[in-house]
């Protein structure tokens, strides 16, 4: 059996919060090493209020699998040095430190890249390394305000809404991860890593998709989406006769044809409103009358059963609970379970299967500085005392245990 494909790879990660643990954590799951470097409190995701699990933050324990934790006090000459150690022996370097902070705390990108060539050195930011906005603050609402996205959620008439999912640090994250991956692959040829410069305004600009080219093309803004679509007026949720919610995504002639059939008004096949996509369009909301009208004659899960047969896309919606039991019955690998012999919880597996080749096995988010120990004698070959002076005199945080009892 194949072994994983960044099996090899040791990522040494600089991250905090979401954008770049998101990062870290897929690069694990495919197989790399991952180094994570916390200052002496610990990933600030670690204290997000909500609910825990043994203690620790659920938020911090969605996104820390399969890393190993060292806590080092980065504003200390000796931290530094250690960290600097520490890059020397990594392929790849995470960091989502606002720019030119690397820079401050004595770990310059140029430099480091420039000592060790092959490095990849991966900087997620909220704007980008360079720009008028470099230097602000940002959090995943605050780009997804930015760009445009928060304008386009919700129903009209209603207040701009973010996304109930942090869109713009995962997607941050999973641009970062293309990232690495095509740097890795250049590297294999040339020997050379690169810089990668990741902008989460960037990332959620990019995720606009068609709505930039129809905004560019008109220049008109669109408004909220609800739970429509600007092209398409059979692409939309609807409610049955019990008030549940369902999602038909009727966007062929045959599909068209396939709803009408199943609502019993075949008649509208002919209708010289709804000939086409265009017309349909034009006419949306006479069209949604009728439709909405029959909808409402039966509950939902019969129109989707019906729709179903009648091979037109649809679809239930379902709220996170109810998804998540959908994908623990499928048993297909959608979710995987992380545990310590203390406590366990279920997470989303990473959605790339590589077939034929060995599956990660997820390891338990790591407490602040567990792996302390292990990694400044295993990976740096510090002895004892040396590990013992660092925690004593509050250079690194190691778990409470000192090197000579780990």
């Amino acid at each position: 059996m194949d072994q994983p494909p960044l099996k090899g790879i040791r990522v040494v990660d600089l991250t905090t919060f979401l954008s770049g643990p998101s990062a870290t954590q897929l690069l694990g799951d495919l197989g790399a090493e991952i180094i994570k470097v916390e200052s002496l409190d610990g990933d600030s995701s670690r204290a997000i209020v909500g609910p825990e699990l043994d203690g620790e933050s659920a938020y911090f324990l969605a996104n820390n699998r399969n890393k190993r934790s060292i806590a080092i006090d980065l504003k200390s000459p000796r931290g530094v040095e250690v960290m600097r150690r520490l890059i020397a022996d990594a392929d790849v370097v995470v960091e989502n430190f606002r720019p030119g902070v690397c820079a401050r705390l004595g770990l310059d990108p140029d430099e480091l890249t420039a000592a060790h060539p092959s490095l990849v050195w991966v900087a997620i930011s909220g704007f980008g390394q360079e720009g008028p906005l470099r230097d602000r603050p940002a959090y995943d609402m605050v780009v997804q305000a930015l760009s445009g996205v928060m304008s386009l959620t919700g129903h009209p008439g209603a207040p701009a809404a973010r996304l109930g999912i942090p869109a713009g640090d995962v997607v941050a994250g999973m641009y970062a991860v293309i990232g690495v991956v095509s740097a890795l692959y250049a590297r294999a040829e040339t020997g050379r890593g690169r810089i990668i410069d990741v902008s989460m305004l960037r990332g959620q600009l990019a995720m606009l998709s068609y709505q930039a080219v129809y905004t560019n093309i008109t220049n008109v803004a669109p408004g909220p989406q609800g739970a429509g679509h600007d092209s398409i007026a059979t692409y939309r949720s609807f409610r049955g006769g019990d008030g549940r919610e369902f999602v038909v995504t009727a966007n062929t002639p045959r599909m068209w044809e396939g709803l009408c059939r199943t609502l019993g008004v075949e008649e509208l096949v002919a209708d010289e409103r709804y000939l086409d996509a265009a017309s349909r369009l034009r006419n949306r909301e006479s069209l949604w009358a009728v439709l909405e009208a029959r909808f409402a004659e039966r509950p939902a899960a019969e129109w989707v059963a019906l729709l179903t047969e009648a091979q037109v896309p649809v679809a239930p919606v379902k709220n996170v609970l109810e998804a998540l039991a959908d994908a623990r019955a499928a048993g297909d690998g959608t979710l995987v379970t992380v545990g310590n012999g203390v406590a366990e919880f279920e997470n989303v597996a990473t959605p790339i299967t590589f077939v034929g080749a060995e599956q990660v096995e997820p390891s338990y988010p790591p407490l602040l500085g567990e792996h302390t120990v292990s990694i400044l004698r295993d990976e740096l070959g510090l002895d004892d005392r040396e590990i013992d002076e660092l925690v004593a005199d509050g250079v690194v945080v190691a778990s409470g245990v000192s090197a000579s009892v780990a």
